[in-house]
């Protein structure tokens, strides 16, 4: 509420030498396209409670557009609703519904082409195709919106807020559910992806392609059918998110594909089928991150080199780290492993006995999928403690040698 009213002093300020127009059903001005086509540049419009069904809207005026206890602008299954072509364009406190959907066409509810400094804040936004769709856009924020879709099937809905080619971006306090792709980034640069509540959509909560120099941090990605996907992109940081809940035969809670650079700090990890997978991937820097309850808490594949794992805590997974080569060019250091049986004669909280955190058994799971239901049997625990004494199969190079004794027990 503290954040609404903040706007509107602001869209007041901004548009103290422009005029304020009230859109009101009962009113002599009932009409929001009408009233769009007589402002100008700096003026206001404020919409009155009540259901509108006006088409597509076009805006190619600088005007901030603010409903008054959340009118409903209904797209009939058939239109979009907001096409914007203007620079400092501001939406705000608006209801939008059943937008057309499109098979070629990206329908939205709000679709910004070549817009600068466009503001999209606490708007709610039910079963439209693409909810926030951007496209060329520079500086524009996108905070405390509700995007939610009912439909069941993937071709039947596009992505919550979908942005391609833009840059400095912010996505932040936002909760999106129901569509394809939660968040999707493409050729995005410069931009930051923070406090948002991404679940149960039906790919991934967020999808990152070709987009650098970008930040994530502090969202819940909970329950989506993939979980989340940064593939060919550089420099990027994700710090402080919890990937929980993504189950399913291939599902992950952070998929990184061609991706180098990254920074992956203080995340929590829980529950997922596969927490980590990475493919060729390079200089990734993982630290100070939770693994727990996961299938597999870590999938890395061979092409991947100058990795670093540090200062992480592994818990109750499956499988701790599991790949499908023997060669590693990776670093796996200082990390707290539940599964580790060394001691410390020292005292010094560091195992005297270095821990190697891929068993014989996930070797022959990765080899052989269907393995999988031995798990737990008489057959996998003689296995891996024969492996143990006799390395042979193993990666004799991907080893922590110096495991911690104690849990680093993050708080997030």
């Amino acid at each position: 509420m503290r954040v609404l009213v903040l706007y509107l002093l602001l869209g007041c300020s901004l548009s103290a030498f422009g005029k304020t127009w009230v859109v009101d059903q009962n009113g002599k001005l009932n009409s929001i396209k009408s009233t769009i086509a007589h402002s100008a540049d700096g003026d206001t419009i404020r919409i009155m409670k009540g259901i509108y069904k006006e088409g597509n809207l076009l805006i190619q005026k600088s005007i901030v557009v603010i409903g008054i206890d959340y009118p409903v602008l209904d797209g009939e299954n058939k239109y979009e609703i907001f096409t914007i072509a203007a620079n400092d364009v501001s939406i705000i406190g608006l209801r939008m519904i059943n937008t057309g959907v499109g098979s070629i066409n990206d329908i939205s509810a709000i679709n910004a082409i070549e817009s600068k400094r466009l503001k999209v804040i606490n708007n709610q936004f039910q079963n439209t195709f693409f909810g926030i769709h951007l496209s060329n856009c520079w500086g524009s924020l996108v905070e405390g919106n509700l995007l939610h879709s009912d439909t069941e099937a993937e071709h039947q809905i596009g992505n919550g807020i979908h942005a391609w080619k833009c840059d400095s971006l912010t996505i932040r306090r936002n909760k999106v559910s129901g569509h394809r792709d939660g968040i999707y980034f493409e050729f995005v640069t410069n931009s930051l992806v923070e406090n948002n509540f991404s679940h149960h959509n039906m790919r991934y909560g967020l999808h990152f392609m070709f987009s650098h120099n970008d930040e994530y941090r502090s969202n819940i990605f909970q329950n989506n059918g993939a979980g989340v996907a940064v593939m060919y992109t550089k420099h990027v940081k994700m710090i402080s998110n919890r990937f929980e809940d993504n189950w399913g035969s291939s599902s992950y809670g952070l998929l990184l594909k061609d991706i180098g650079d990254a920074d992956i700090q203080l995340n929590h990890f829980g529950r997922n089928t596969v927490a980590v997978y990475m493919e060729g991937s390079s200089r990734c820097h993982f630290t100070q991150n939770i693994f727990s309850g996961n299938g597999w808490a870590v999938k890395m594949q061979a092409n991947c080199d100058e990795n670093i794992y540090s200062k992480n805590s592994f818990l109750s997974n499956t499988f701790d780290m599991a790949t499908n080569g023997s060669l590693v060019l990776n670093t796996v250091d200082s990390n707290y492993w539940d599964k580790y049986e060394g001691y410390d004669l020292d005292n010094d909280k560091v195992g005297d006995v270095p821990y190697h955190p891929v068993s014989l058994y996930s070797m022959v799971v990765e080899k052989m999928p269907a393995a999988v239901m031995l798990w737990r049997s008489f057959l996998v625990y003689m296995l891996d403690r024969t492996e143990k004494v006799v390395p042979s199969i193993t990666p004799e190079n991907l080893v922590d040698l110096h495991p911690a004794m104690r849990n680093y027990d993050y708080s997030f």
